[in-house]
């Protein structure tokens, strides 16, 4: 399975957090699972984490060596996400989250979730 997480997710993961569901954190763990994350989930992450509206220690170089120790892989904004981010309707206005469901619709990934708003699209996700 080939999974994209949503920034959240990703934060919970690290974070050990009770929001975080078993199974997805069973799904994340899975040896056999390929595991991405957006930059976009990292510029989100610098955007709030610089705004004070997360923390983490060590902020975005400790975030991104915890993405690395963990084995995801980072995929950078490709003309291709962005011919299909152009056809999206407008269900949700959020920049980061239309770019993870145009990325995991061109990629053919399933995204980790529990935003509504994302599962409102015709995208594969799980939560």
């Amino acid at each position: 399975m080939r999974y994209l997480l949503d920034t959240h997710t990703l934060l919970w993961y690290f974070d050990d957090s009770p929001n975080l569901p078993d199974s997805i954190a069973a799904a994340i763990e899975n040896p056999d699972a390929q595991k991405f994350i957006s930059v976009a989930s990292l510029w989100e992450f610098t955007i709030k984490h610089s705004l004070g509206k997360l923390r983490f220690e060590g902020g975005i170089t400790a975030f991104c060596k915890m993405v690395n120790i963990n084995g995801f892989t980072i995929l950078q904004i490709r003309e291709p996400y962005l011919n299909r981010l152009g056809y999206l309707p407008f269900l949700h206005r959020d920049p980061f989250d239309r770019l993870l469901i145009a990325t995991a619709i061109v990629e053919d990934m399933t995204i980790l979730t529990v935003d509504e708003s994302i599962q409102q699209y015709e995208v594969k996700w799980i939560w």
